[in-house]
């Protein structure tokens, strides 16, 4: 008994001296965390692309997703405002973090929705240095002189040409700032002799070309458009419109063009594929595209046994002739930007000095997956070609394409037809261009007038039907301002 006494005493008295050594050491510090909602089209895809990556330094931080992608599937595929949307969505879910894109971000920071980040960038010292200094320009342009949002990637297309082709015919290759004109004639240097399935091409597209879409390309290098959204009247029947499809017709008759038979590749093996492309098969001079051309050309060299590589090249543009400094065709589609009150704005400002750093660019310029990076110098090339003529044009753009969303959808669906109909006569040599492009303008105007009257005809009585099932008043006179108020919104 003693010795069991004695026994139970001294483990008292050592479990006292071990407490009581731990009550002596300094309280380990309690692990901070925080929360982060963040606005993204997708969480599957922000976790791949971002979060993942950020979560391995910053654990502490717990990321929430809201997914934008609830705005269409809320619309039960009726035609919505986006933008009013959008700003709901943004009210309703107060993310700590905004995705925004070119043509929405400007009105964020009017209506003063964004925390400014300059003071951020100066307080962390921040490197912003080697990020594109066009995105930067334009940022802060829209934002009054300050920055309030930054993006880690953009896209944007430039001119690919086959070297080897150039010296083999012994022409000139491509020059950074080329109009659309200056490409045409250059690739109608080459020859046009041979069938479909050996013979070279000056010109042509990955997944092929058409008149139509050649002469789209060449109106938004100029930034053309076919019609208002404001005012609601087609615009297509003009000097520069004519002059853009005649440019595009001589191409497609000099049969520089590539243009696919049918509809081109319609399915078969990987192989099948990228011999379908034939820019990417070598028998093409020049293309315009953008950075996933060159990861197709990996693919294929990768995966093609008798794969034959040439040298590649690129040049930045087509560009407008009144603005050779400056491309439409390059796209900020995800600037993040931290709420105005957001009470995470710390965490906030962590993640997007996150993706847009070196170390983060480091790790995306392995697969470019998500397109261009805006943080120079980390990657200069892509599988041996240089990106720089990626970065030699300032963006410029077109900040009306949100209000496109006002043109009803029906509109699009019957134009089409009447487009492709007379452009068909067109190159059969039936009708001038001017001839067709006055009858398209006139025959659309007449659609678009019916759909934007149909449009407003279907809201106005979808609001009565949904006042008259809310138990107010539905006589008369209510119906009667029902009715007005539908036929303002609609303008």
């Amino acid at each position: 008994m003693r010795r069991n006494w004695l026994h139970k005493g001294m483990l008292v008295i050592l479990a006292c001296m071990v407490f009581a050594g731990c009550a002596n050491r300094p309280a380990q510090e309690k692990v901070q965390t925080s929360s982060l909602k963040i606005m993204y089209w997708d969480e599957r895809y922000f976790f791949q692309e971002y979060g993942d990556l950020f979560a391995i330094g910053h654990p502490n931080v717990n990321i929430e997703v809201v997914s934008t992608n609830s705005i269409y599937n809320n619309s039960n595929g009726e035609q919505i405002d986006y933008e009013k949307a959008f700003s709901e969505f943004v009210e309703k879910e107060q993310p700590d973090v905004i995705l925004l894109d070119s043509s929405n971000y400007d009105k964020f920071v009017t209506d003063g929705k964004l925390m400014e980040l300059d003071t951020l960038i100066e307080r962390d010292k921040y490197d912003t240095e080697t990020i594109y200094p066009a995105l930067i320009e334009m940022l802060k342009d829209k934002g009054g002189g300050k920055l309030y949002g930054l993006s880690p990637n953009f896209n944007g297309s430039a001119i690919f040409y086959n070297a080897d082709l150039f010296a083999k015919y012994g022409i000139e290759v491509p020059h950074d700032g080329m109009t659309w004109q200056e490409l045409l004639d250059l690739a109608r240097r080459f020859p046009t002799e041979g069938d479909r399935d050996t013979r070279v091409y000056g010109f042509g597209a990955q997944y092929g070309m058409s008149m139509e879409n050649l002469a789209s390309s060449i109106a938004s290098a100029q930034g053309l458009q076919f019609l208002n959204p404001d005012t609601m009247k087609v615009t297509i029947n003009t000097d520069s419109w004519k002059q853009t499809y005649k440019l595009a017709m001589d191409a497609v008759d000099s049969k520089a063009v590539y243009i696919p038979e049918g509809n081109g590749f319609q399915g078969g093996t990987m192989e099948e594929y990228y011999k379908s492309q034939i820019f990417v098969m070598g028998r093409m001079a020049m293309a315009v595209e953008s950075l996933y051309m060159l990861q197709d050309l990996k693919q294929a060299q990768d995966s093609l046994k008798d794969y034959k590589p040439f040298q590649i090249g690129v040049a930045a543009g087509p560009v407008d002739p009144a603005d050779p400094l400056s491309s439409r065709n390059i796209n900020f589609n995800e600037i993040f930007a931290i709420r105005a009150n957001s009470p995470n704005a710390d965490a906030a400002w962590e993640f997007i000095k996150f993706i847009n750093g070196e170390e983060f660019a480091r790790v995306k310029s392995r697969t470019m997956n998500n397109g261009l990076l805006s943080r120079m110098g980390v990657v200069k090339e892509y599988n041996g070609v240089n990106l720089e003529p990626f970065y030699k044009l300032k963006p410029k753009l077109n900040n009306d394409n949100r209000s496109y969303e006002k043109v009803p959808n029906d509109f699009y669906m019957q134009y089409q037809p009447v487009l492709e109909r007379e452009l068909k006569l067109a190159q059969e040599k039936k009708k001038s261009i001017d001839e067709a492009l006055q009858t398209v303008q006139d025959e659309a105007q007449v659609l678009l007038d019916k759909a934007v009257k149909d449009e407003a005809a279907k809201k106005s009585s979808g609001e009565a039907a949904d006042t008259g099932t809310s138990g107010e008043s539905s006589d008369a006179g209510t119906g009667g301002v029902i009715v007005i108020e539908s036929g303002k919104s609609g303008e």
